[in-house]
């Protein structure tokens, strides 16, 4: 039963979160808002919020490992299983995806999230910086990115296909309504769960709670290799990663302070900063993702799975 429900919390919370950016992007369109600027606000807050909503469940539940294990075992998913399975099954050509500046940034946070870390967790001041280095990001990506705006006649051409505002209130309703809803269902049976085998809220979240919020990932990736949009793939991941680390633990520091259990600093700080660090080569010199990466990636992720569940 325990096992049931969570897997209802988890599909209620990934409804919800799609919910919630289609309704975004069909507000940002009514508005004449660029996408630019929704993609980097919105949507990437609405594909985290499933990250963010358990975080924030779980810690003032008292379950803070869930939420810090939620967070590190997404990122090192995102690398190594979103991007390597698709990549294994067709392989990506990503000369064309300039994501240097962003990877930088997201390597300069993962840095930033284990110094904290080494202290012994993350508190409100720890949170604002967090907060503080995201907003930096946003602004600076808004800045490269702003000659890239739409003009007149294309935001005129979003306006028209765009939903209707009921279509648009219903949207986002689903999403502000299931996302709390299904985190709670998800951290109650998911922590329930976690003590009837003994497993730590730790393990839980690296494993269980990590993998299926990061399925909407894996679906975009999917679709965006097919498509042979590697500034999508690159772009997506990295963002998430990104939001992760500096929106996730951040925010949810506001609430109640996220102490680290020690495990985390024997070895999943250093296989999510070693997974990032992992694409670099990629990146800098336009090394192509083929299906040998993809399959080194998803081996590296199956032995890490294997290391925490022994």
């Amino acid at each position: 039963m325990l096992w049931t429900l969570s897997f209802l919390g988890l599909c209620l919370l990934l409804l919800s979160g799609d919910f919630l950016v289609k309704g975004a992007i069909q507000l940002s369109n009514r508005l004449g808002i660029s996408a630019l600027i929704v993609s980097l606000t919105v949507v990437a807050f609405g594909t985290s919020a499933p990250e963010l909503i358990v975080a924030i469940k779980a810690t003032l539940s008292g379950s803070p490992g869930l939420a810090l294990g939620n967070v590190v075992g997404s990122n090192i998913a995102n690398i190594l299983l979103v991007l390597g399975l698709p990549t294994l099954i067709f392989g990506l050509q990503n000369d064309i995806a300039d994501t240097k500046r962003s990877f930088g940034v997201m390597i300069a946070a993962s840095a930033l999230f284990i110094l904290f870390g080494i202290t012994g967790g993350y508190s409100f001041t720890y949170g604002i910086v967090l907060l503080s280095l995201l907003a930096f990001f946003l602004l600076d990506t808004f800045k490269q990115n702003s000659k890239n705006a739409f003009n007149d006649e294309n935001l005129e051409f979003q306006k028209r296909i765009s939903h209707s505002w009921w279509t648009i209130i219903f949207f986002l309703t689903l999403g502000i309504v299931g996302l709390p809803l299904g985190a709670d269902i998800l951290v109650t049976n998911a922590s329930a769960l976690a003590k009837s085998y003994g497993i730590s809220d730790a393990i839980v979240g690296l494993t269980l709670v990590a993998i299926g919020t990061s399925l909407p990932e894996l679906a975009t990736t999917f679709i965006a290799v097919v498509r042979k949009k590697a500034e999508v793939v690159l772009g997506n991941l990295i963002g998430s990663n990104i939001f992760n680390l500096l929106a996730i633990i951040g925010i949810t520091s506001l609430f109640s302070p996220v102490p680290v259990d020690p495990t985390f600093l024997r070895l999943d700080f250093w296989i999510m900063l070693g997974a990032s660090l992992l694409i670099a080569p990629f990146i800098f010199f336009n090394i192509r993702l083929n299906r040998l990466s993809g399959f080194i990636f998803v081996t590296l992720y199956i032995s890490y799975l294997t290391a925490i569940l022994k």
